[in-house]
């Protein structure tokens, strides 16, 4: 048999264990299961929201909110603000694997703002093999993408953002047996709207929207029919903080998300829909209103917050057994002075085969810095 590189949609399913890190624990195969290009994109990157279950739609404003809802930096406490995160992921598969990410935002007046992040994640080492598992060449995948986003006050309460995004990710490169491989680029959009009920004691409830990732497809190959969707996904997030006294506040948030891209056809496929259409499908408006592709996740998490100096946090993540089965409980603390904020939280896997899962004992760091204060 002739060597063959690992195609793209079997390299895919590898990196995709990022993203369901228990599907190999199962004993019976997912139905309708989604898979997507670049699914860096929907890993939490931040150690506050990472340390709440990974929630964040709704929750206050800091650096951070570029990567979940770019909309509630109007009503951040600082003018200028900028985080680093470091987040090691999988490392009982690869010791190399992680996500770094800057990300930073200035308000340009009391309605505006602009706001920038980098994510880069960076694989460790793969190795490829032929079908009959000889091995062939090595590569180091690395992926990254950039982010702009413009935000607006609708309202003194409504604020609406919009992010435009550059992808690049760089699976393999090379020619064997006649195909290119290449790095694959990709732009897309997100689109967010979040309310702040924050009353001037700090109390309140708060709801946002965000829509990610919605954009071109993206290909590893020179062939025009071998492209794949990007992790276009819709959620919808609510905060509620309650006021205990002058020192202390408690705050409970919980976020729904649903992938915005198409499970297997009829065929067992699939689809080479359009972006837009696959969008349509990915509620199961064609094949059938009760037969959706279960690509959901629910999130819930709670701080505790004392002086606004020391936080302590936990949350529990929800994902769909047919779409990869993450179960897990986080915690985490967060300590905050007059110019900059550290934050950590700890993955602790839940439900069935801990001992295998792969995100067991997944640590994180955030490190957010406040340039500049508003002004009253």
């Amino acid at each position: 048999m002739k060597p063959k590189l690992i195609n793209n949609k079997a390299l895919f399913c590898l990196l995709c264990v990022i993203v369901a890190a228990k599907t190999f624990a199962q004993t019976k195969p997912p139905v309708n299961i989604v898979t997507t290009a670049v699914p860096f994109l929907r890993i939490s990157p931040d150690a506050r929201a990472g340390g709440m279950g990974d929630v964040g739609i709704a929750t206050s404003a800091d650096a951070n909110a570029v990567f979940w809802n770019l909309a509630k930096i109007p009503f951040a406490e600082a003018k200028t603000a900028l985080s680093i995160n470091y987040n090691p992921w999988l490392r009982d598969i690869s010791k190399n694997t992680y996500l770094g990410s800057i990300s930073g935002y200035t308000k340009i007046d009391d309605k505006q703002a602009l706001a920038l992040s980098m994510r880069y994640f960076h694989r460790g080492m793969v190795q490829f093999t032929d079908f009959d598992g000889n091995e062939l060449t090595s590569f180091q995948p690395r992926e990254l993408a950039l982010d702009i986003g413009y935000i607006r006050k609708l309202s003194k309460k409504l604020a609406l953002g919009i992010t435009l995004k550059y992808i690049n990710s760089n699976l393999a490169t090379g020619t064997i047996n006649g195909t290119n491989y290449e790095a694959g680029n990709a732009v897309a959009a997100d689109i967010s709207l979040f309310h702040n009920g924050i009353a001037e004691d700090g109390g309140g409830f708060c709801w946002g929207l965000n829509i990610a990732n919605l954009g071109s497809k993206i290909a590893y190959t020179n062939s025009i029919n071998d492209k794949d969707f990007l992790p276009a996904n819709i959620g919808i997030g609510i905060a509620y903080t309650a006021v205990l006294d002058v020192n202390n506040k408690i705050t409970l948030a919980l976020d729904a998300n649903k992938q915005l891209v198409p499970g297997l056809d009829y065929t067992g496929d699939y689809p080479k829909d359009s972006t837009s259409l696959a969008t349509y499908k990915s509620f199961g408006v064609v094949d059938s209103w009760f037969k959706p592709n279960d690509s959901y996740t629910v999130s819930a998490g709670a701080e505790y917050g004392y002086n606004q100096q020391f936080f302590l946090r936990a949350g529990y993540f929800y994902e769909s057994e047919l779409q990869g089965n993450r179960q897990y409980y986080t915690m985490g603390v967060g300590l905050k002075n007059k110019v900059a904020a550290f934050n950590f939280s700890y993955l602790v896997p839940a439900g069935k085969n801990l001992v295998i899962s792969p995100l067991a004992n997944t640590f994180r760091w955030s490190v957010l810095f406040e340039l500049s204060k508003a002004s009253k």
